[in-house]
């Protein structure tokens, strides 16, 4: 029988997530210190210790808690679930899953799977271990509020131990499945089949591979639809655009350390001495909450990281491709949010997906907007993405 929880009030999620975010992009002021070391406080329970195995069916619940303070109206819970990576192996997921209080409506809700972006890859960093976990959902009182169960995984190798996910989209799209699998599990009969799917920047990346692999993976779901915010499209041009400053040289750590564990690509073709070097403490802090850490080691790679072109050098440039989403229509309708004034996922890439999306017969909507920068773009999509999901969804939540 599934258990009733302690209600409390959230954070703003989005503020903060922009904040931080325009940390890494800008410098860190002594208020920004102030949030880094808020979001960075970790919870200190015993619910990640000693887990099971992850053998078993995917989207299983092995585990869960009750967790504390969040928005008020819901309940939400800690959980571990189990998965499979991109060879088919049994990982363990750990996640978040929210409820709104009251009965469900006749069908049961609607579940919105998230796909959060780029916290980092080591397992203290993913967003379930923060205090306030509820700080990285962007929109969550808005989507508890239209009457959506939430379930967010931290993606396979964060929260606890298993192979590194960072961009890995088949790992990672399992996961964000799997997490709405294990969200009907938990929630039985107050959950439907009905799964919507959000993501934002990795995670946009995460939920369109999530799209892609739906019919193939977890048929039974019915994915009706996913929106998506300044999503990491067209990998190898990212890594080449970003890698001129902090925040490039950092998501590179983390994506050519993932794909040389995943793939066993040998790092000494792409990257320099002082990279390499720098990789195991740069891969062990966290994006954001531990933002003046990791500028002290990136900085001085700045200009010194890579020795070729990651779009002109193999294996690189076939896991870069292998791992950008869009080789085939999504086949569900997409909402795609970019900001124009976004420094780190340039918009005219996400036209040019977009744009490819069209042509290959995908039901897209494009939703860009001036203004929004990399870190406030998801906030300032929110209610398109409410009204194209209450229009996809037809349940009213």
């Amino acid at each position: 029988m599934r258990r009733r929880g302690i209600r409390g009030h959230s954070g703003a999620a989005g503020a903060l997530v922009a904040v931080l975010t325009a940390a890494v992009l800008a410098g860190c002021s002594q208020e920004v210190r102030g949030e880094e070391d808020l979001a960075a406080r970790p919870y200190t329970g015993a619910f990640y210790d000693d887990p099971p195995a992850a053998a078993g069916k995917p989207g299983e619940i092995v585990r869960s808690e009750l967790a504390a303070g969040g928005p008020f109206g819901a309940t939400a819970w800690r959980i571990l679930f189990r998965s499979t990576d991109l060879s088919g192996n049994p990982v363990l997921n750990s996640g978040m899953l929210l409820e709104p209080d009251g009965p469900a409506p006749d069908g049961g809700r609607t579940i919105v799977s998230w796909a959060h972006p780029t916290t980092g890859s080591d397992e203290k960093c993913a967003p379930s271990r923060s205090v306030d976990p509820y700080v990285w959902i962007e929109g969550l009182k808005a989507l508890l509020d239209q009457g959506y169960a939430v379930v967010a995984t931290d993606y396979t190798g964060m929260g606890v131990a298993g192979p590194n996910s960072y961009l890995v989209g088949d790992t990672e799209g399992r996961n964000v499945l799997d997490a709405a699998r294990a969200a009907r599990d938990f929630l039985g009969s107050a959950a439907s089949e009905r799964v919507l799917l959000w993501g934002h920047s990795q995670g946009g990346q995460v939920a369109l591979f999530a799209a892609q692999l739906w019919t193939e993976y977890a048929p039974e779901l019915d994915v009706r639809a996913v929106a998506v915010a300044a999503p990491a499209t067209d990998l190898a041009s990212l890594m080449r655009a970003d890698i001129s400053d902090v925040s490039g040289v950092s998501i590179a750590s983390y994506a050519f350390d993932a794909y040389s564990e995943v793939y066993g690509a040998p790092l000494d073709s792409i990257l320099t001495p002082a990279a390499i070097a720098a990789l195991p403490t740069m891969n062990g802090f966290c994006l954001l909450t531990q933002n003046n850490a990791l500028h002290d080691v990136a900085q001085p790679l700045v200009g010194r990281f890579l020795t070729g072109d990651p779009d002109a050098t193999e294996p690189w440039a076939a896991l870069l491709a292998a791992n950008t989403p869009g080789d085939s229509a999504i086949p569900v309708p997409l909402l795609v949010a970019q900001g124009l004034s976004d420094k780190l996922v340039r918009p005219s890439a996400t036209a040019a997906f977009v744009d490819e999306q069209k042509q290959r017969g995908t039901d897209v909507v494009y939703d860009p907007i001036p203004g929004a920068t990399h870190g406030t773009v998801a906030d300032k999509a929110l209610p398109a993405v409410l009204r194209f999901f209450d229009r996809l969804d037809g349940s009213g939540g």
